[in-house]
């Protein structure tokens, strides 16, 4: 079943981006990456995605700021980028990843690191794995692993189903993975806002890019890093000032989590947004723009539409 395309609420902001695409050879497969803002900024983030996005699902956030230069990869196996070709897509894989991408820009220690959701996790091995960054900065974090979670039921249910993907023939095991009705539900279970245009161009989103993964291989081994290893694991490592942007219904990780894995840092600071959940990137951008841009102390935030035209 075909998802109709529903207007972006953010299109203004993000049609006013200056972007810039490009790839690079990582861990000797291509990654493509898109570079957004001035090349001669002060300050430069890397963002890392989550779990069977792109680049894409950030651009809300990216599009609030200005003044900062921002580089967005599709992570390997997903979006335009390759999958490996010689190494699981684990966190291990990905944790290492993020480290050779950030030397292959020669961005290895003065860029400053952001992930969302399952890109939490990978930015906070890659940091405690020794990737040197100014800031640490995690946007709706996992802070437990999802098989204890508050939702671990869902969790068990929906490894059940990657594995059934798994044993399938390939061409059937594919049009699981890729299911409508799978990608809905999904949809539906995470999006908390209450305003129904909104609910459902994150909907058409996700129907736009939940399935732009290279292989099922790639997609289930991605999901099973991501279910079995959280940003707990590795706050205690890392040392540099970290920015936790939680929600307090996020159905994934609860606010008590949240608060806890902020305290694991050496030097974290929490903004928790209320009346949200899983997909602060699309639901509330503004007010994580706003948090990113305070933390950093450099880059501004964008006049909105409705600002220009008062």
């Amino acid at each position: 079943m075909a998802s109709v395309p529903t207007a972006s609420p953010y299109a203004v902001l993000i049609d006013r981006l200056v972007v810039r695409e490009a790839s690079v050879a990582v861990l000797g497969v291509t990654t493509r990456y898109w570079d957004y803002g001035p090349l001669d900024a002060a300050t430069t983030l890397i963002v890392v995605h989550g779990y069977r996005g792109d680049h894409h699902g950030l651009e809300p956030v990216i599009a609030q700021i200005d003044g900062i230069r921002i580089i967005s990869p599709d992570l390997p196996g997903f979006g335009a980028s390759d999958a490996f070709s010689d190494r699981a897509h684990d966190l291990e894989g990905y944790a290492m990843w993020l480290r050779h991408f950030a030397a292959a820009l020669g961005m290895e220690q003065s860029a400053v690191i952001l992930g969302h959701s399952f890109g939490s996790i990978v930015a906070a091995a890659a940091v405690a794995g020794g990737l040197s960054t100014p800031k640490l900065i995690l946007i709706n974090p996992i802070a437990r692993p999802a098989l204890s979670g508050p939702n671990a039921l869902m969790s068990k249910l929906t490894l059940f189903y990657y594995r059934s993907a798994r044993a399938l023939p390939a061409r059937i095991g594919r049009s699981l993975l890729s299911s409508w009705l799978v990608v809905r539900f999904m949809s539906v279970y995470l999006a908390q806002s209450r305003d129904a245009s909104l609910r459902s161009w994150v909907h058409s989103q996700h129907h736009s890019y939940f399935s732009g993964y290279a292989s099922r291989d790639s997609v289930i081994e991605g999901f099973q890093a991501s279910i079995t290893s959280d940003v707990s694991m590795f706050a205690p490592r890392i040392t540099v000032p970290t920015l936790v942007i939680g929600a307090d219904r996020d159905p994934i990780t609860s606010a008590d989590d949240q608060i806890r894995l902020a305290q694991l840092f050496a030097d974290a600071r929490l903004v928790m947004l209320h009346e949200v959940g899983h997909l602060v990137h699309y639901e509330r951008p503004r007010e994580a723009a706003e948090a990113i841009v305070a933390f950093l102390g450099a880059g501004r935030l964008v006049s909105s539409p409705s600002q220009e035209s008062a």
